[in-house]
């Protein structure tokens, strides 16, 4: 890790999350009564725990609605959840306000144009390999793990390492 991204990482006090693309691969599925169904990983939710032990505290923010994302939030205990979201930028200074944080003490993660204005506006900006292009030079990180398949835990690794904590939380499975 670069000494620039772990002075970004070193105050994250909050990570904002995409869904399609970034907690999933970006497909959607559709069953035969029209429900919607996705796939998250499980090293996500892990390191998302991981994380929130240290205090950071975890949002999502999408443009679409999903009862699985309702349900995966609700496991993990991510309280800040914003679903069919139009205006992602408006609904990420809301909750700064809301948490009374400031745009420097934030983290994002995305895939597409949608998550842009988030990823420009905050401290930390971060995506996966497959991102639109636009986003990928305008992140100061690009995971190696894709959409779903762990990035999200990549990126929680790196602010715990860079917050002086992942030691400390890898220690609690070592016991």
């Amino acid at each position: 890790m670069t000494p620039e991204l772990r002075e970004r990482a070193r105050g994250v006090r909050l990570l904002v999350l995409d869904v399609d693309g970034v907690l999933t691969d970006g497909r959607l599925y559709y069953g035969d009564e029209n429900v919607e169904v996705k796939a998250f990983h499980i090293q996500d939710g892990l390191g998302l725990r991981m994380l929130m032990a240290t205090g950071v505290q975890v949002a999502i923010i999408t443009g679409r609605a999903s009862r699985a994302v309702e349900l995966r939030a609700e496991n993990l205990g991510i309280a800040h959840v914003y679903q069919q979201v139009g205006d992602k930028l408006a609904a990420f200074e809301s909750l700064l306000s809301r948490l009374g944080l400031n745009s420097a003490a934030a983290a994002a993660m995305g895939d597409d144009l949608p998550d842009l204005p988030v990823l420009h506006r905050c401290r930390f900006a971060a995506c996966v390999p497959e991102a639109a292009a636009l986003v990928r030079r305008h992140a100061h990180y690009v995971t190696h793990r894709r959409g779903g398949a762990g990035a999200v835990r990549e990126v929680c690794e790196l602010l715990l390492a860079a917050q002086g904590t992942l030691e400390a939380r890898v220690r609690e499975y070592l016991k």
